[in-house]
């Protein structure tokens, strides 16, 4: 049976398979010439199952369980017995229980089918009934870390259950508890089995007696007969290498001697092939012969040319299908990698558009720097995005608010005035100065921040002290994000001036190096002339462009595109070609030196040549030739100083050019310096802004904070009140309750003190004796069971069927009580029985009343403490009001306080202030003082000039001392040098002149002897690697040789393994079948004559190891020979 799950249909495949009877008896025609089962003999059964198994058993009633993993669950089908293969139909499930295990699992069955053992990866085996798939037992045996079970087995028996995990290494053996008729159900079952198996044996037995018997001695000689051809053909061509097949045929035939059924059917089919295809055997050993002979030269071509030309050893590969498949999957490779590589490529395409949507196209105004040309400034600007439509619209609703409360305010203004007095206007002009001065002074320190110098606009914000409610705490936030922004945008205005003016001074710089390097060409000076650019830093948008020296790798061009660059280097090749060939180009050369307009330099340039008679003596010249060189040196006199004056004109403007290089560069340079202290300002203003924003949001936060407190507390408030509301109105009802019970309690008590003092009177017609003797009678009690009190019951209303039943046995114990002591035995002597009955009456009545008050009583104590708890929890309630309130009331104050107390941000000179000095500074300010700055300044320039002098004397006197010092020193020098000398004196009277110092000495060049000494052992050195390097190519070509070689020698290793194997195999049988035949002298007959075989092939053995031996011998002789006679060539020595 095998268990099938396609991933593409979300359903299991199962196929059965069996074998007819018929096999065991006729099986010749079950077979083929090989001995191999016959496709029509087996019988197949396929059945689609509903449900993705992992896991299946089968029945011997065709019976299915099945576990999958996907629910999971254990299911039950019952198969069809006509089934045919191509039947499609899908088999459903009869049964199916959820299973508690950790998917995936696996099914067994014990030996007698009774029981269904489940395991799973959590490592806990389930037993379920066969029948029913109810769970019989349960056991965890492994852990889930270790991956659960791995397999487990069931003894025959059934009694013993061994489990093994899979990583934890540990075998779990359980011992199944049942009862005697379970223990005797698997031993009969396991004696049925063991029947079976002997009868299976037994009838085995029969047909291995039945077959006919093996005649081994035509084998051996069959086996002899192809042994001597194989050696004929060896003998005959040594040179042809053996083909596997009929290495695989020789090496059964020499190797074999005993074979089974199924062997001997082999090798008749394979003697069968070789007679049928023997011809075309011989035309492929040729063929293969002849090609086997041309790779071998080409491999040795290949070996003797270069490195880079040289083929490896797998391109000599003559399988063309296997060079196609290895092609195909190189292909399919490629196309893969550079998928992924592509689909990688894609990825980050992706993300570099969303960073750079989200952090570049996203800014207003990208983040660059500006750096100085000569020091080590940076200033960076604002990176700033847009604002969004809904902070436009927040922005400008708060404007307009604001704008609204302007004029609100304003006209309220005007309308109290009007109200008020007039006030003269004289006054009135001196106040509005007044305030015009305090509000210059004061407008900084109050609203806590420099914004308005800086670009922002202040008089838009509302006042520190005015900020009281929610809504205005937020509108002044965003009014205060409002002038960060317009900072940020006031700096980045004038950082974009900086950076336009940068640019112009690289332009002027760029266009004076472009004269400063004609002239120091000119000048032929080795300087390197500064040329100034802009950074990455400064160009961002650097950052979004990739250069072509920036990829370190080839580029990958296409089929088109590298045609596309052939054709245009072609036609710029062909273009340069046309340009040399023009005649008016060669002409303007050859006239001008390639250009139309001689310059002052060129001229300057041009050497004057010396008259043809210079090379003549002096004495030799005649008067017109001295007059003609005199005439010569005028000239290059002229010359000369000519030159001369034009290089200083030269190396003046090449000062000039840049001395305002310099110039310019450090004015730019001053400019970022003042730009960076604006910066710094700017972010100082920018801190104070979101310093006041930070405490906006602190208090909103904490006002946030104590609305929800106040919110919680009251909604805890309401729940309490209603609370008591409950308890008040359960309190009266069970108080009313109570003193209805109290009264109906104290008319109990009265009745029956009316009982008790009525006696006498009821009896007032008995004699007084006997009225005695019968009034103690009645106040006689039996002993009765005390009834306990439930004074902390929770409801005391509800049924209580355990104090009713108590009170009942009670009652009714008393009552049994009271009947024994009604007995007439009881009467007095000398009473009338009438009179007793009614004393035993009237006693009987003053019992039941006396139990009936006794649990009232208990019942009212009850009540009362009910009552009691419901009174504590009513206190309760309201202590907790009280609370709630009090505590209701503290954060209001809180609140207010808090509304009130506000947080206000000024803005203060950078001063000093001293205090005196203390052990511990402590932070309490009410005994300090403010002096003016000028009084510090006078007392600090006073101290300073004292400072001075004190500091003047402290120098002279440290002059002094250093002097002493320096004298002192110089003195042990002298002292030291001295010593040195004389030290020196005594060596070179002690020197030995070895014969390095000697050569030294004597030869001149020494250090170039010493060099040519190194470059003679450098040669010998790059010699000694060559050699190593060759030496060691050629160890490795040896180690690959007998890399291959053991490679061989283990595939053959393999397969004599395997080939012993099957020897093992048919030696056991015919052991078997030789004590079942029990024929000893054929036995030794066989040995007999494989002895003489084994002989023989040794004798063989040993000619061909002598052949061979003598062949070794001649090669050896014949190659000295070749030697002999092989023309030598030696160096010949000069």
């Amino acid at each position: 049976m095998a268990l099938l799950c396609p991933p593409d249909i979300r359903r299991a495949r199962l196929e059965i398979f069996c074998l007819p009877s018929a096999i065991t008896i006729d099986n010749d025609e079950c077979i083929d010439e090989r001995g191999l089962l016959k496709n029509s003999v087996i019988q197949k059964r396929q059945y689609e199952l509903d449900y993705p198994l992992s896991s299946a058993v089968r029945q011997k009633d065709d019976t299915v369980y099945g576990y999958c993993n996907h629910a999971p669950f254990i299911c039950k089908y019952h198969l069809a017995k006509k089934k045919t293969w191509k039947d499609a139909s899908v088999t459903l499930s009869e049964k199916k229980i959820p299973s508690n295990q950790f998917a995936p699992g696996f099914l067994h069955f014990s030996p007698n089918s009774q029981l269904l053992a489940s395991v799973a990866k959590d490592g806990v085996l389930f037993i379920h009934d066969a029948v029913t798939l109810e769970t019989v037992a349960r056991e965890h045996c492994h852990s889930y870390q270790g991956q659960g079970i791995g397999s487990l087995a069931f003894s025959l028996d059934g009694q013993f259950i061994l489990v093994n995990g899979v990583d934890d290494g540990t075998l779990v053996c359980l011992k199944w508890k049942t009862g005697d008729d379970e223990i005797k159900e698997a031993t009969d079952y396991w004696r049925l089995i063991l029947a079976v198996l002997n009868n299976s044996i037994y009838s085995e037995n029969t047909v291995l007696k039945s077959m006919a018997e093996w005649n081994i001695a035509t084998e051996s000689l069959l086996e002899s007969s192809l042994e001597k051809e194989s050696q004929e053909m060896l003998q005959k061509k040594p040179s042809v290498e053996v083909t596997d097949e009929d290495s695989y045929h020789n090496l059964n035939i020499l190797s074999t001697d005993e074979m089974t059924w199924l062997n001997q059917k082999v090798q008749k089919a394979i003697k069968e092939e070789i007679k049928k295809f023997a011809d075309k055997r011989k035309e492929l050993k040729k063929g293969i012969k002849k090609l086997r002979k041309t790779i071998q030269e080409m491999m040795y071509e290949n070996e003797q040319v270069p490195d880079i030309e040289r083929l490896d050893q797998q391109e000599f590969n003559l399988d063309i299908e296997e060079q196609e498949r290895l092609q195909a999957e190189s292909e399919q490779e490629v196309a893969r990698v550079r998928k992924e590589i592509e689909m990688e490529n894609l990825a980050k395409c992706y993300l570099r558009d969303i960073i750079k949507k989200e952090c570049w196209n996203s800014m207003s105004i990208k983040g660059r720097a500006i750096k100085c040309f000569h020091a080590a400034y940076k200033v960076t600007n604002y990176p700033m995005k847009e604002r969004s439509k809904e902070e436009l619209e927040a922005l400008e609703r708060v404007l307009q608010l604001k704008k609204i409360e302007s004029a609100d305010f304003k006209i309220r203004k005007e309308i109290v005035e009007i109200q008020s007095q007039a006030v003269p206007p004289k006054e009135e002009g001196e106040k509005v100065e007044e305030e015009a001065v305090t509000d210059e002074s004061t407008s900084n320190s109050l609203i806590g921040s420099l914004s308005a110098q800086f670009g922002g606009d202040t008089s838009i914000l509302y006042h520190q002290m005015d900020l009281h409610t929610r809504e205005e705490k937020i509108n002044q936030i965003i009014l205060l994000q409002d002038i960060i922004y317009k900072v940020k945008t006031a700096f980045n205005k004038e950082f974009d001036t900086v950076a336009r003016q940068k640019e112009q001074e690289i332009a002027r710089v760029k266009e004076r190096n472009l004269r400063i390097q004609e002239i120091v060409e000119q000048l032929e000076l080795q300087e390197v002339v500064w040329e100034p650019a802009l950074t990455d830093d400064e160009i961002p948008e650097h950052a979004l462009t990739v250069q072509d020296s920036e990829i370190k790798v080839e580029k990958y061009l296409t089929p088109q595109q590298r045609a596309k660059a052939e054709m245009m280097a072609k036609i710029e090749m062909e273009r340069r070609l046309a340009a040399l060939n023009s005649a008016r180009q060669r002409a303007l050369y050859d006239m001008m030196s390639g250009v139309l307009e001689i310059k002052k330099e060129d001229i300057l340039k041009i050497e004057i040549p010396a008259p043809p008679f210079v090379s003549k003596p002096d004495a030799l010249w005649n008067e017109e030739e001295k007059k003609v060189f005199k005439e010569y040196e005028k000239k290059v006199k002229e010359l000369n100083e000519e030159r001369e004056k034009y290089r200083k004109t030269l190396e003046t403007e090449l000062k000039k050019l840049q001395t305002s290089i310099q110039e310019t560069t450090q004015t730019f340079d001053d400019t970022v310096s003042k730009l960076f202290e604006r910066k710094v300002k700017s972010e100082m203003v920018i801190y104070q802004e979101e310093l006041k924003i930070n405490n906006l949001l602190y208090s909103l936060l904490l006002d946030e904070e104590l609305s929800t407190r106040e919110a919680g507390l009251n909604h805890f408030l309401d729940k309490k009140r209603k609370e008591k509301l409950s308890t008040s109105e359960e309190v009266q009802v069970v108080r009313a309750q109570v003193d209805a019970y109290r009264e109906t309690y104290d008319n109990l008590v009265a009745e029956d003190k009316i009982l008790e003092r009525g006696f006498k009177k009821e009896f007032s017609d008995v004699p007084v004796h006997h009225i005695d003797h019968l009034f103690k009678l009645y106040k006689r009690r039996p002993r009765a069971q005390k009834i306990k009190m439930h004074l902390d019951t929770a409801n005391p209303y509800g049924d209580r069927p355990g104090s009713a039943r108590a009170y009942k046995e009670a009652l009714a114990h008393l009552m049994k009580a009271i009947d024994e002591m009604d007995d007439p035995e009881n009467m007095p002597e000398g009473l009338d029985l009438p009179v007793w009955e009614r004393f035993c009456l009237a006693r009987r009545t003053k019992v039941e009343g006396e139990q009936l008050v006794k649990r009232k009583a208990l019942t009212l104590a009850e009540m009362q403490a009910f009552l009691q708890k419901r009174m504590d929890d009513d206190e309760k309630i309201r202590m907790d009001i009280e609370k709630i309130l009090n505590e209701l009331n503290m954060l209001r104050e809180e609140k207010m306080r808090f509304q009130l107390d506000l947080t206000i941000q000024f803005l203060l000179k950078q001063g000093q202030v001293e205090l005196e000095s203390a052990a511990e500074l402590i932070p309490d300010y009410t005994d300090a003082i403010l002096l003016h700055k000028s009084v510090i300044e006078e007392l600090n320039c006073t101290i300073r000039a004292q400072g001075e002098k004190k500091i003047a004397s402290m120098v002279e006197s440290k002059d002094f001392s250093k002097g002493i010092f320096q004298l002192e020193w110089e003195h042990k020098k002298m002292k030291m040098l001295m010593d040195d000398l004389n030290q020196r004196a005594r060596d070179i009277q002690n020197l030995h002149l070895s014969r390095d110092r000697q050569l030294f000495l004597r030869i001149l060049n020494y250090d170039s002897r010493i060099t040519q000494q190194v470059s003679v052992m450098e040669q010998t050195l790059g010699v000694m690697d060559k050699l190593h390097k060759k030496n060691v190519k050629n160890h490795q070509k040896v180690f690959k040789d007998l890399e291959k070689r053991i490679c061989l020698k283990e595939q053959a290793n393999y397969k004599l393994s395997q080939e012993l194997q099957e020897m093992l195999v048919s030696v056991s049988e015919r052991r078997h079948i030789f004590e079942a035949a029990d024929t000893q002298l054929v036995s030794e007959k066989a040995a007999k004559e494989h002895y003489q075989d084994i002989v023989q092939r040794r004798q063989l053995v040993d000619l061909a190891k002598e052949q061979a031996e003598e062949i070794s011998v001649l090669q050896a002789e014949v190659e000295r020979l070749r030697m002999r006679t092989f023309p030598a060539l030696f160096e010949m020595e000069y």
